[in-house]
């Protein structure tokens, strides 16, 4: 009598797991809009000018649904941070600028112009 192997797949895995991971963890810009429930414009809208995390692949684009429900968990907020510039901004009208810019200059030992 002969024994044949035959392949079966791990226990506690899904019916829809592929071999690289969960089929319906990796989403289309379709699909990610389906699961959204908004037309795909509005979720393109909502990676540019509300950081939705997605990342495009040549022409296509991809969602990661864990990341989207991630994203769809947090706190809303209108403005996009402008990074190290925001932070610039709020030394425009310190009084102490000057001063503190002097001191950092004298402790290297530099010049604040090029003219000395």
């Amino acid at each position: 009598m002969k024994v044949t192997k035959t392949k079966t797949k791990p226990q506690g895995t899904l019916a829809n797991e592929s071999d690289n991971g969960l089929a319906d963890e990796v989403l289309t810009l379709a699909e990610a809009a389906s699961y959204l429930r908004l037309p795909e414009e509005e979720v393109l809208r909502m990676v540019s000018e509300q950081d939705l995390p997605a990342r495009q692949v040549g022409a296509e684009w991809r969602f990661l649904k864990k990341a989207i429900n991630c994203w769809l968990s947090q706190a809303f907020t209108a403005t996009k941070s402008k990074g190290i510039w925001e932070a610039a901004g709020s030394w425009k009208n310190d009084p102490y600028l000057d001063d503190m810019l002097r001191e950092i200059y004298r402790r290297r030992g530099r010049p604040m112009t090029e003219e000395g």
